[in-house]
């Protein structure tokens, strides 16, 4: 097969949750354990960092990632999905995997998917430990795909565990309470490997506290030893977000001499995050890992670049300006809603499509009446039709057009729009892609 017809492969013979939702995931970690297996298991031959969480996992991972890019580490980097090209998944050093790895892959090992029967994700984390394995990387950032505890990643025996946040999303998968997505998340907590939770939140610390203890695993609130926040001193035209970084009292071996930094991610919830980061990295500099503040601010200045992170609070143009963003569930969007208030603009331009198992009316609750909507569908069989988006949001207020695809919904939008006005592109990662 050539990588046309090996993608073509992937995506028809194995079930994709983009497609499929639930159904296709394979409960537990039997199918991922026998595939690792076969391929002598590679994720044993490198060193990892496993990182979860409902929001902000994705941004943490490459921060990460960019940081230990910088000070000299040979770094892989396995997060999902992909926005553009199916290679964004597997990454060294900012680099994607060559499409003649994949086909190579595949052609090594039909025979037995063929056998094994496993999901899409389970062979493209299968593809990446044997890629990051092969070709010896110093160190390999893994993002939880879905929950943690039955996550095909979570085979892995980390150095360290990394929990972004916790927030209502997958219900139909991980629960319907906030404890309940919290234990899913902590399961990636491992026997004696310290973990980083980025926010400390009233609700679901006692799941991280006891898991960590019965685990005898090292725990750290990452916002129990940051207070980050916005400069008074922003310089907007730089395109970075500039931040003042204090240390508390609570840090016990303070490793960064720097008071500010810049961060080339400019959303508002990037805070949260970074805190998550800056103690994950104070535990590998304890761990060893040679890392100085100028490869942490260096990094954290070009995470982007370096990593090729797109469709967080990212800018596609200006005059008008036009900003996409991944959030897609209740957090996210309040996240969303907050950076768009930040936002200076005249009138609000929403492209938006959603798929059909969310919570779809909490969101639209969360959106501004105040706007022109264009509603859309991705091009997946989970999207919500158009129509149905239409409708639902009309009964809370939010009136606009539909449209068949976010392609025409989003020309639509351009043409309506004033020099000083705001577009946004959202409600689905899917959404995001297809303009991207």
């Amino acid at each position: 097969m050539n990588y046309p017809e090996t993608l073509h492969y992937l995506y028809s013979r194995l079930p994709m949750f983009s497609s499929h939702g639930k159904g296709a995931i394979k409960p537990g970690l039997k199918n991922t354990i026998k595939f690792c297996q076969e391929l002598g298991n590679p994720h044993e031959k490198f060193k990892s960092i496993h990182v979860g969480g409902t929001n902000g996992k994705g941004s943490t991972s490459h921060m990460l990632a960019a940081i230990l890019q910088e000070a000299g580490y040979k770094t892989g980097l396995y997060t999902s999905p992909h926005l553009r090209d199916f290679r964004e998944r597997i990454r060294i050093n900012g680099e994607m995997i060559a499409e003649m790895e994949v086909i190579q892959f595949i052609e090594a090992h039909q025979q037995y998917i063929e056998e094994l029967e496993p999901s899409f994700f389970e062979v493209t984390v299968a593809l990446a430990f044997e890629y990051f394995s092969a070709q010896q990387v110093d160190v390999a950032i893994i993002e939880v795909g879905l929950g943690g505890r039955l996550d095909s990643t979570n085979v892995i025996h980390p150095e360290l565990s990394v929990i972004s946040n916790i927030g209502y999303d997958h219900m139909n998968i991980l629960g319907n309470s906030l404890n309940e997505i919290a234990s899913e998340k902590a399961g990636i907590i491992k026997h004696n490997v310290p973990v980083v939770v980025s926010q400390r939140q009233d609700e679901v610390e006692d799941i991280f506290i006891n898991k960590a203890l019965e685990m005898n695993s090292g725990l750290t609130f990452a916002s129990d030893e940051w207070d980050i926040f916005r400069s008074q001193t922003q310089n907007n035209s730089s395109g970075l977000l500039k931040l003042e970084i204090r240390q508390k009292t609570t840090i016990d071996n303070p490793v960064f001499s720097f008071d500010s930094l810049e961060l080339d991610l400019t959303g508002s919830y990037q805070l949260k995050n970074l805190a998550g980061v800056l103690s994950a990295v104070k535990h590998l500099i304890l761990m060893g890992y040679q890392i100085d503040d100028q490869d942490v601010l260096s990094a954290l200045r070009q995470v982007k670049k370096l990593t090729g992170l797109m469709g967080r609070w990212h800018t596609l143009n200006y005059n008008p300006l036009i900003i996409c963003d991944t959030g897609h569930n209740e957090d996210g969007i309040r996240e969303v809603m907050k950076n768009i208030n930040l936002t200076p603009h005249k009138d609000l331009h929403m492209v938006i499509g959603m798929v059909k198992d969310k919570e779809i009316s909490k969101i639209l609750s969360l959106l501004p009446q105040k706007a022109f909507y264009y509603f859309c569908q991705p091009t997946i069989p989970r999207a919500m039709p158009a129509i149905d988006l239409q409708l639902e949001a009309g009964k809370l207020g939010l009136t606009g057009a539909f449209y068949p695809t976010v392609q025409s919904a989003f020309e639509q939008a351009k043409k309506n729009a004033g020099n000083n006005d705001l577009i946004f592109i959202g409600g689905s990662t899917f959404v995001v892609a297809e303009i991207i």
